[in-house]
């Protein structure tokens, strides 16, 4: 049972959302998940899903899951590309992943119009100007 498992808190792992610069419509934005500990992180599951309103009506995407079966230390996989047109809702990413025979577990949560301008920070590991979420 769930209440039988230690869930210790994550640290090191942290989610992005980050813009790349393209040559047509001028920003291509991709989720990325990043490893910052010094030892991989396995069986790795992401569940992204978003929600919200739009002119007072609900508004949600597809529930999509994606899986890597190792993050090296230091090391950051794409988990999929996002549009601008649903940076108005909330973007959830559930990630559980596995340290040796220990599970971990946590939702990074990007709340309504918090992909914006302002917001943005360079990511050195990427590269790249985006949203960084510990």
């Amino acid at each position: 049972m769930k209440k039988d498992i230690n869930f210790l808190p994550v640290e090191g792992v942290q989610v992005v959302i980050a813009r790349k610069e393209n040559n047509i419509s001028g920003y291509d934005w991709q989720v990325f998940l990043i490893n910052q500990n010094d030892v991989p992180i396995k069986t790795v599951f992401v569940t992204s899903k978003g929600y919200g309103l739009k002119n007072d009506e609900e508004q949600k995407t597809s529930t999509l899951r994606h899986f890597f079966v190792e993050v090296a230390p230091g090391a950051h996989e794409v988990v999929e590309t996002i549009l601008p047109d649903v940076f108005h809702l909330t973007n959830e990413y559930w990630v559980s992943y596995f340290i040796g025979d220990q599970i971990f577990d946590k939702k990074f949560i990007f709340v309504p119009d918090s992909i914006v301008e302002d917001n943005l920070v360079t990511v050195p590991l990427l590269g790249l100007e985006g949203i960084l979420h510990d």
